[in-house]
């Protein structure tokens, strides 16, 4: 008898050979795997202008309504580009039974979005965003209609925080810091807190400048 055996031979399947991938075909009755939409993401400084490219998609999140919506009102210069989850609320208004209205603010919102990202057109939605299932949704849109997609975290005061809200929050912010909303698909996202809110002027959708 041999002191020694040869190594075992493991007949591996044509459809784990490699590692995971979006383009791999799914198992047999399995759910279909949603399209990577992951990418590098660059995290910005704050700065008295921001430029995003026309047909972007911006999301502007915080756990104050009151305050997204005005910054959003006071720094984006394309208003017509604006949809926030005020705005629609504040709509629907008397129309929605109060257990619907997140659900329908929601749906509205997405869908507006999704019609003028489908006509490549800037769009800019103020919303919550601190999960990551809403983010998610609204990243996916955008990806579908190829187009970039960039956040913005607002910071607001402590008391501001609904207690549901800051966990979420704070995993947001870890998130940004390190540079994890890509794998989210999201190209850029920026923090802004304290006197850099006041620093920033306006948010425009326009091509880089020429070089002549």
């Amino acid at each position: 008898m041999s002191g020694t055996e040869g190594p075992r031979s493991v007949k591996i399947g044509a459809d784990e050979r490699t590692g995971w991938s979006s383009e791999r075909p799914r198992r047999a009755g399995g759910p279909d795997r949603p399209p990577d939409i992951s990418v590098r993401c660059k995290v910005l400084r704050p700065s008295e202008a921001l430029r995003y490219s026309p047909g972007s998609l911006l999301v502007i999140a915080s756990a104050s309504e009151a305050d997204r919506e005005a910054l959003a009102e006071r720094v984006v210069e394309q208003k017509g580009a604006l949809l926030s989850t005020g705005k629609v609320r504040g709509l629907l208004a008397g129309r929605v039974p109060d257990e619907e209205m997140d659900a329908r603010v929601t749906e509205l919102l997405e869908a507006a979005a999704a019609k003028r990202l489908a006509a490549n057109e800037s769009t800019v939605v103020v919303t919550n965003g601190l999960h990551p299932e809403e983010r998610e949704r609204l990243a996916r849109v955008a990806a579908a209609a190829k187009r970039p997609r960039h956040l913005i975290l607002l910071e607001t005061a402590r008391d501001q925080v609904a207690e549901d809200d800051l966990a979420p929050l704070n995993e947001l912010r870890r998130r940004l810091d390190a540079r994890e909303l890509g794998a989210e698909g999201f190209d850029t996202a920026l923090r802004l807190g304290g006197e850099s809110i006041g620093e920033l002027k306006r948010i425009v959708f326009r091509p880089p400048p020429r070089d002549d």
